[in-house]
């Protein structure tokens, strides 16, 4: 990763992917600026603008003009995965924070994150949500647990809710990591190769509400695809170039 300027680093960065969330572009800015900024010492808000072709990107300019914490990254299209990886590589902050732009999160419960991760007596470097209930179509329940049981016995990779998007980082994990899926593959790639990085994690639950506005598209059968094809190329690569997939692991102190 690199610094995107020389000024002094905010302590968080938190960002979301906006897909044509014009419905809930400025609520997320003004929640994530009330809700999460009080509680650490310094914030910025990093919108990844994923190619929206709705009035999401013109929002997005009008929320950084009027808040120098907000800041923007305009991108083609290039699906959730794609998003995730520009809002990594684009944060500035000592600490990196991740939601949806859709309010199925509590925002607040960011703080919850954060005070498992400065817990000095059990020390940790990525903490990872899981929805104490998830409250989406049935259907998106089943692919979703279906998906979780296929990865867990792949990859052994123990997380009760792969695709969370209530996550937090310290930045140094990312040192080095190379990541390839595009699709909604990312998060299960990511926390994947974290672990045989020998990346300490810890699980905190979170609540999850209805989607209040905007739409849901993260379960078409072309993206189902997507994600099985993505699961056998990684499945594959780690068993045959494991170092290479892993890339150069972060320094440990």
């Amino acid at each position: 990763m690199t610094d995107a300027a020389a000024t002094p680093r905010p302590r968080l960065t938190f960002f979301f992917p906006a897909f044509n969330e014009e419905e809930n572009v400025e609520t997320t800015v003004h929640r994530a600026l009330d809700e999460i900024g009080p509680v650490v010492d310094s914030i910025e808000v990093l919108i990844v603008d994923d190619g929206s072709t709705d009035r999401t990107p013109e929002l997005a300019d009008a929320l950084v003009a009027a808040d120098p914490r907000v800041r923007v990254v305009h991108q083609p299209n290039r699906g959730y995965g794609g998003a995730l990886q520009a809002g990594f590589a684009h944060a500035r902050g000592e600490l990196i924070g991740f939601s949806d732009g859709d309010l199925q999160f509590d925002l607040r419960e960011m703080g919850r994150l954060l005070e498992r991760l400065a817990d000095g007596s059990r020390p940790v470097d990525a903490v990872i949500g899981y929805r104490l209930r998830r409250r989406d179509p049935i259907h998106r329940i089943v692919i979703a647990k279906t998906y979780n049981a296929i990865v867990s016995a792949l990859f052994g990779l123990r997380v009760r809710d792969i695709d969370c998007a209530m996550k937090l980082f310290r930045r140094e994990v990312f040192d080095g990591l190379r990541l390839d899926s595009e699709g909604p593959f990312l998060s299960a790639e990511l926390l994947i190769k974290l672990r045989a990085r020998g990346v300490r994690m810890a699980q905190v639950g979170v609540t999850h509400y209805p989607r209040a506005a905007g739409t849901n598209t993260g379960a078409s059968f072309v993206k189902i695809l997507r994600t099985f094809r993505d699961i056998g190329k990684l499945r594959l690569a780690l068993w045959l170039n494991r170092d290479g997939v892993l890339g150069e692991r972060p320094a440990t102190a």
